[in-house]
């Protein structure tokens, strides 16, 4: 075996001409690249992902202020410390991510209309509404407004899936989904 620098030019054929298998094979991937290319677009107004949204920016104290006022306008409980609150259908429902936490817990209606307004407070965060497939990253000083429907009655666990610090793996929030018309306060205690 002969060592040499990088400056000595290597053995072999690497300067000739592609051959034929070769070119065939670099206008495959060529093509296959501008059809996914291409189908960029065409999925985020056509395909059935997550709903874009409305973004808007945000001040973070200001979206704190928001939050805590919706929390005192339909708080009707408190679960491990952290306020569940039953707005109104049609109403707009305030969730904010900090650092571990996500507050408020949502105790929302089975087929009632909300728009869903999130930001984080402090460093990035991933929103995971799991056992549903709804994913996105919530960035400080962006407030994303998400209409939604539950459509489905139970509980559903809110998982960060963005590494956000040592206790990343504690952050769960909580959405209740409760049928029509059950009384404020039912699921989340008393106030």
């Amino acid at each position: 075996m002969e060592w040499h620098t990088a400056v000595v030019s290597p053995r072999g054929v690497w300067w000739k001409p592609a051959g034929r298998q070769e070119r065939l094979w670099i206008m495959i991937a060529f093509a296959w690249c501008m059809v996914l290319f291409a189908m960029m677009p065409f999925w985020h107004l056509k395909g059935g992902q997550n709903p874009s949204g409305i973004r808007s920016r945000v001040e973070t104290k200001a979206f704190a202020v928001r939050v805590e006022r919706f929390i005192q306008d339909y708080q009707v409980g408190e679960e491990a410390g952290i306020p569940v609150v039953a707005p109104p259908p049609g109403s707009d429902v305030y969730l904010q991510a900090t650092m571990w936490a996500w507050k408020p817990v949502l105790q929302l209606e089975e087929g009632a209309s909300y728009v869903l307004h999130i930001s984080s407070l402090d460093v990035n965060h991933g929103f995971s509404l799991y056992p549903a497939n709804i994913n996105f990253q919530i960035v400080p000083g962006y407030d994303y407004g998400l209409e939604i429907t539950p459509n489905s009655v139970g509980e559903y666990k809110i998982l960060c899936n963005e590494f956000c610090g040592i206790n990343h793996h504690q952050m769960l929030g909580k959405v209740i989904v409760v049928p029509p018309g059950t009384t404020a306060g039912a699921v989340g205690g008393e106030r």
